[in-house]
């Protein structure tokens, strides 16, 4: 068995098994014409229920072969232009290249020696996100999992720096469509079930202002104690962009600190034509972007920005067998001391690695391309009778529901719209994602990928049209 363990004897065995492996992927992405097979959860399962794990296959190629049959045909690809769903987007091939590096030397970035350059990376690029950012000679940062690891983080931190003991008196105010990890934060904080204050949000889906100072004046008046404010520069629903310089101006009035999820926003960090819809960010004090999203890079790519390096502090444990505090003392770069996590992949390669062949423009020319695509798509579907659109786009994403002429009923046209999500799913000629606006069913356009087209727009939208249609029509037929 030692032979499937790499080192420098199998080295040319890795190379074989790795390159088999690349060129089935490399052949599937050639050849996917949907998005999605449609295989059903009942179809799937006794295909993966028969393997019998005790019984290997001890051969690469067998390998293969089965994990075609169990995920490879049946995978959801994010690069076929119409996934139009979720925050999942195409990736660049340097990133690419950087995962299959940082899995193969596998260092782990909690301590120097363990990783040695890879810290010395992951450093340099949480300063160049923060210099973007703007938050100053200070700033200092991790990489995460994800955006909730992030959010979670950065309201820990909060609540420190709020120093009262009295958990019960602390508020978090957020929009009500930022990130349902708010709330998850606040409860394993240990926070009360009223810790989130829900405020108001405009016609385009933005904090009002004016009720957040509402909110922030009855908080004082009534003795709690403001512990963040999470500002949202692109919500999930609707990629709205909080006002963050009135936020900001609102956040030092009253001596709170300012968080920014900016988990779907941060592309703007390198956008060439947009930047400014996100100006007012450099007044945070913390700062939530997923590489992941709108850098085109593999998931997991995330982490937490703050202004003040010296709040990190508030993360930090030290253990003898890892980052005893004597290493403090003799400047060892230790990550683990910033970080929630131990054991840690060395993420920050993938976008190092993009940075360095493709360079921030060539990322914000990207992005800049899917925030043009998603204004062109309002256009087609603000001049289509057959739907409503919500709001015009701030990044990528689209929210709109079909609305059939000869139907009044809202119950109704709920159903409808349910129905053409699944039933596009099923055909998986495209995906779309769906969410709920004033209590009813609407579905959702995420536009990642810079491939996707208004010709496809416009002919998943036909699709959409011809289900909930379908679906109408069969309801009339049964209702007589």
């Amino acid at each position: 068995m030692r032979s499937h363990l790499l080192n420098d004897t199998t080295a040319e065995h890795y190379r074989r098994s790795v390159t088999e492996g690349v060129e089935r992927v490399a052949a599937k992405l050639a050849t996917t014409e949907r998005p999605f097979t449609g295989v059903t959860v009942d179809a799937l399962s006794p295909r993966i229920d028969g393997i019998d794990l005790d019984r290997p296959l001890h051969d690469t190629t067998a390998a293969l072969d089965e994990l075609e049959d169990v995920y490879l045909r049946d995978a959801v690809y994010f690069h076929h232009p119409r996934y139009l769903a979720h925050l999942n987007c195409p990736v660049v091939i340097p990133a690419v290249l950087g995962e299959a590096v940082l899995s193969a030397v596998n260092s782990s970035l909690d301590t120097w020696d363990q990783s040695a350059g890879g810290t010395l990376i992951e450093r340099k690029l949480i300063d160049w996100t923060t210099g973007r950012i703007g938050l100053g000679p200070a700033a200092d940062g991790v990489f995460t999992s994800g955006g909730t690891q992030s959010n979670l983080q950065a309201l820990l931190l909060a609540r420190e720096e709020a120093k009262t003991d009295d958990l019960a008196k602390l508020r978090i105010f957020a929009s009500e469509v930022s990130h349902f990890s708010v709330k998850k934060s606040a409860k394993l904080l240990g926070l009360g079930p009223d810790a989130v204050v829900s405020v108001p949000v405009d016609h385009d889906k933005r904090m009002r202002t004016v009720a957040l100072a509402r909110e922030l004046e009855r908080c004082a008046e009534a003795g709690l104690v403001p512990m963040a404010v999470v500002a949202t520069a692109g919500t999930t629903d609707f990629g709205s962009i909080d006002p963050l310089p009135e936020i900001a101006g609102l956040c030092a009035q009253y001596g709170v600190w300012m968080h920014v999820d900016a988990a779907y926003g941060c592309g703007l960090l390198a956008s060439l034509k947009h930047r400014d819809r996100i100006d007012g960010i450099e007044h945070a004090d913390s700062v939530t972007v997923d590489y992941h999203k709108s850098f085109f890079q593999p998931v997991s790519s995330s982490a937490v920005l703050v202004r003040d390096a010296a709040t990190l502090r508030h993360a930090t444990y030290h253990a003898e067998y890892l980052n005893p505090r004597r290493m403090v003392q003799e400047r060892i770069p230790n990550q683990v001391d910033k970080s929630l996590q131990t054991t840690r992949r060395f993420d920050a390669l993938k976008l190092w690695m993009t940075l360095r062949v493709m360079g921030a423009d060539g990322i914000g020319q990207l992005f800049d391309e899917v925030c043009d695509l998603a204004a062109e798509g309002w256009r087609l579907l603000a001049a289509d009778p057959r739907f409503d659109v919500v709001v015009e786009p701030s990044l990528s994403t689209l929210v709109f529901r079909f609305v059939p002429a000869a139907v009044t009923d809202p119950a109704e046209i709920d159903r409808a719209n349910l129905y053409a999500r699944k039933a596009l799913f099923a055909s998986g000629d495209a995906v779309v994602a769906g969410t709920k606006v004033g209590g009813r069913h609407y579905l959702k356009f995420t536009l990642l990928n810079p491939e996707t087209t208004t010709s496809d727009i416009a002919a998943v939208l036909d699709l959409i049209a011809g289900h909930a249609e379908q679906y109408l029509g069969e309801s009339l037929d049964r209702a007589s």
